[in-house]
């Protein structure tokens, strides 16, 4: 297709406006001649100037609010900021083509908002194959750091959003996916939020900040020429492509955490829910004890968490995974442990060793195996 210089482009677009005036649709044209010659485009990738990260988190905070979502917010703040700084083509884009990000798509808990309408901004201002070492670098960052950041809840602290409807740090957790469903979910089981309460419709608006600052940190410095990637694939992701990637199945596509939506496939421990609540974490003694083969352990978790359950021999080796970095749900569970039925095999007699581990709680529990 025919490339534009700016003065055409400009041109191109009060004729389009002139013709709209005078009841011409371009949309429902009939006439793909007429249509083809109503589609002109500025030249690809777009100009981009440098921009302050922080004055954009604020922006991007800000522009949550203004009532079409978080990834028309995201988009928005970019794009209204290079609009003061390079003008057109920017002027004439109509950033409502992200509303539809909002909550993962049209509510359906897909992509975050937030980093699909960042993402978004750095297709038109960067060529394929830097926007997709640039958007692969914003995704993982996502799933990796805890959210609301630090600094954006100091910013609520120190009412320095234009838009600051709560004048407080928020809770923070780490989604482990850059899918919404699973980053609103396990927030507001952190948080102990409902969806529809205004913390956690701030918590997004001050996500929707940090994805927007942490997209303009990434294209300053890849204009700058300082771009280095800092994201590494997890060893799960990495792990789990070993059977499911190339080399074998080949039926995943994906560098994104598994086991946040999906648990562990390959435990074997079947644990039990027992109930909703529980008012602590506790790790609580096996039963019965001593035993041959098999026991029963009890835990329950006050919140949401990713849990990790492991068994060890009285030499400090892991023998058994019961569960294995799992997100569980606020509540009390059981299972029960069979010694002949492990990981490593058949265990012998003697003493083991039962390790809860969920966020920051730990809790160890002495089991004695006798036959």
């Amino acid at each position: 297709m025919k490339q534009l210089t700016r003065q055409q482009f400009i041109r191109t677009g009060t004729k389009c406006a002139a013709a709209a005036a005078v009841g011409i649709t371009v949309f429902g044209a009939t006439d793909k001649k007429q249509l083809a010659a109503s589609a002109q485009f500025a030249e690809w990738p777009w100009q981009y100037a440098a921009m302050d990260v922080e004055e954009l988190r604020i922006k991007g905070h800000d522009a949550y609010y203004m009532g079409k979502g978080c990834s028309y917010g995201a988009l928005h703040a970019i794009f209204e900021a290079q609009r003061d700084l390079v003008g057109e083509p920017y002027t004439n884009f109509p950033d409502e083509i992200m509303i539809y990000g909002h909550g993962g798509g049209a509510g359906w808990g897909a992509t975050c908002g937030a980093i699909n309408g960042s993402a978004a901004a750095i297709c038109l201002l960067t060529t394929k194959a830097v926007s997709d070492k640039l958007i692969s670098e914003l995704f993982g960052w996502y799933t990796q750091v805890e959210l609301p950041t630090s600094t954006s809840n100091q910013y609520a602290v120190d009412e320095r959003y234009s838009d600051n409807r709560l004048s407080e740090a928020l809770p923070q957790n780490v989604a482990g996916s850059p899918l919404c469903h699973p980053s609103v979910s396990l927030w507001c089981e952190t948080a102990n939020k409902k969806v529809s309460d205004m913390e956690r419709k701030e918590r997004c608006a001050r996500v929707t900040g940090d994805c927007v600052a942490y997209a303009v940190q990434l294209l300053n410095d890849e204009l700058a020429g300082q771009f280095t990637p800092l994201y590494v694939i997890p060893d799960e992701v990495a792990a789990c492509n070993t059977c499911h990637g190339s080399s074998m199945l080949h039926n995943v596509e994906s560098t994104m955490a598994c086991t946040t939506c999906h648990g562990d496939p390959h435990s074997t421990s079947g644990v039990r829910q027992t109930g909703d609540l529980a008012p602590n974490y506790e790790l609580a003694q096996n039963y019965p004890n001593p035993f041959n083969p098999s026991t029963t352990l009890s835990f329950t978790l006050p919140r949401g968490e990713h849990v990790f359950l492991q068994i060890f021999d009285n030499h400090g080796r892991l023998v058994d995974t019961v569960i294995n970095g799992t997100h569980m749900h606020p509540g009390s569970y059981e299972f029960t442990w069979n010694a002949q039925m492990t990981g490593t095999g058949p265990q012998p007699s003697g003493t083991y060793y039962a390790r809860l581990v969920a966020g920051k709680f730990t809790q160890t529990r002495k089991m004695i195996l006798i036959k």
